[in-house]
């Protein structure tokens, strides 16, 4: 979540680096990513609604120097997990930008789970070469 400039807090868009104002895509979004290819068109912020959880989607089009975006619509209902403190993002668009790419639990819902098994991995590296070994030259 960014502030806006008058301390409004709320899912903000800015130009970077450079002068200018932003532009207000959702008083209640989190985790932005913008789409890529084949979803929106190229042409949409997706992000968490911060009450639902669900991923949103706001189509925009540039006019001028001004980024205008359209009214946030729900894009999947299904919940999509938090990963705690600091966030993490839970989901990503594919790179060929048909398909999303989220985190869940194993039996493929994202409620929240407590916390039950803890695995320490020692020696990763020696574990990879174990697993994947590289031939030498």
């Amino acid at each position: 979540m960014l502030l806006g400039r008058a301390g409004k807090k709320g899912l903000w868009v800015a130009p970077f680096p450079g002068p200018g104002g932003g532009w207000l895509v959702s008083s209640r979004g989190l985790d932005p990513v913008w789409s890529r290819g084949a979803l929106g068109g190229g042409r949409e912020l997706f992000f968490l609604g911060m009450d639902s959880h669900a991923i949103m989607a706001a189509g925009y089009t540039v006019s001028g120097d001004a980024l205008v975006f359209s009214k946030p619509r729900v894009w999947s209902p299904h919940r999509v997990p938090e990963l705690g403190s600091p966030p993490a993002l839970a989901f990503d668009v594919s790179p060929d930008g048909k398909r999303f790419a989220v985190v869940l639990n194993t039996d493929g819902t994202a409620d929240p789970k407590p916390i039950t098994h803890l695995t320490f991995l020692l020696n990763f590296f020696d574990e990879l070469q174990r697993r994947v070994p590289v031939a030498s030259k």
